[in-house]
């Protein structure tokens, strides 16, 4: 849900309405709060949901006292990501990687010593990821309260509980857009422990999935820096310079994806090792290795082009799409093809990946069809709707 605050405080940073981010970043904790409360009602309940689902009782039990454990850091979530959102749109990025470096060498050093060194297992855990994203939290909070962002941070505002509800509407369209991309593949291994040789297809699985999360994140990294120069170049009233922003980030990212595939094509035979003594699994990756990197390929596009949604404000479309595609076909088509026709994890994969290839075909026309003039207006006429006023000698210069 903070992803609508790309969006925003992208569109305002262009037009000059500095004073507006702020306000937004406000809104955003608002909303979001609100919706982790409702959320820890889950973490709450975890031990009687896990029950009634099916799930054993010890570990029903163990999952209900680390959910009760955990709920802190679901409310770091809340004040986290506007925060991200809000220094991101002024490309305030540095500020925030050595914020994340310094929590990740601290969260290292204190899970050794309360989980291994003091012998406080789950428990420990949960209280190093609680100290550690409430660390970034503060630290980023005070970065931003010390005066680093200029007139993008005025103090608190009465003007956070205004036009909440447009506020609502966006994050709950932008939830659901992410939401769906990142369980759509949480399901592949789901469904792959349905199959006879389960244990091989999960773990074979499991290994390829995870290679794909590292390669993926250096599109996400473009992902997010597209939806931020787009976000800014539309609300500055720059249509055709948002265009080339992502025409570059586009092709930056195939390349990449080109790159990465030919690697673990070179390697196929030799990379399973790494991560499995299990000669099954090492056989079944090596077979499923060309369709990572076809995978590897889109997926690296796809976020891409999910990151100009964010930032041209087109997320309650792309969830339609979403929905369409990925569960009305993709779904679908690999429990046929897995299922139906025997074709075990491949037929699975196969027909998930034509969901995210007719996705990104359609987002790729919905791009190529856009009127970024009329976009940069809607921009205009989104920042005026939510309390700012567009500086139009700035957009001049």
């Amino acid at each position: 849900m903070g992803s609508a605050l790309e969006t925003l405080c992208g569109q305002a940073y262009g037009a000059g309405e500095l004073k507006m981010l702020g306000i937004y970043m406000q809104r955003s904790w608002v909303i979001m709060n609100a919706t982790a409360i409702l959320l820890s009602l889950l973490y709450v309940f975890a031990e009687p949901i896990l029950k009634f689902i099916g799930q054993t009782t010890a570990i029903s039990e163990a999952a209900g006292v680390l959910a009760l454990w955990m709920i802190p850091q679901l409310f770091a979530y809340a004040m986290n990501f506007p925060i991200q959102k809000f220094l991101q749109a002024q490309s305030k990025i540095m500020a925030m990687a050595w914020i994340a470096a310094v929590a990740l060498v601290l969260h290292v050093v204190f899970s050794w010593l309360l989980m291994l060194k003091l012998g406080w297992g789950m428990a420990g855990a949960a209280v190093v990821l609680n100290a550690s994203w409430w660390f970034i939290v503060v630290a980023q909070l005070v970065y931003v309260f010390w005066g680093s962002c200029g007139e993008a941070w005025s103090g608190f505002s009465i003007q956070a509980f205004q036009s909440l509800w447009g506020f609502v509407r966006l994050s709950l369209a932008s939830g659901v857009m992410l939401c769906l991309e990142v369980w759509y593949f949480m399901a592949l291994i789901l469904f792959a422990g349905y199959l006879e040789n389960a244990e091989v297809s999960v773990d074979a699985l499991s290994i390829c999935t995870n290679i794909l999360g590292w390669t993926i994140m250096v599109s996400f990294g473009v992902n997010a820096a597209v939806s931020v120069r787009v976000s800014n170049e539309l609300g500055a009233c720059h249509p055709r310079t948002a265009k080339f922003s992502l025409v570059v980030a586009v092709i930056t990212s195939i390349l990449i994806g080109l790159l990465l595939s030919l690697v673990l094509i070179i390697f196929r035979n030799q990379y399973p090792f790494l991560f499995s003594n299990d000669s099954e699994v090492r056989e079944m990756v090596m077979e499923l290795t060309p369709m990572l990197a076809l995978c590897i390929v889109i997926n690296n596009v796809q976020p891409v082009l999910s990151g100009v949604a964010v930032g041209a404000g087109w997320q309650a479309v792309v969830a339609y799409v979403n929905i369409a595609c990925y569960y009305l076909f993709g779904i679908p088509l690999g429990l046929i093809l897995g299922y139906k026709f025997d074709f075990g994890v491949m037929g699975i994969w196969s027909g998930m990946l034509s969901g995210t290839i007719l996705q990104t075909c359609i987002l790729f026309f919905m791009v190529y069809k856009t009127d970024w003039n009329t976009e940069a207006s809607l921009a205009e006429d989104r920042i005026k709707k939510w309390g700012g006023e567009v500086n139009y000698f700035k957009k001049v210069i």
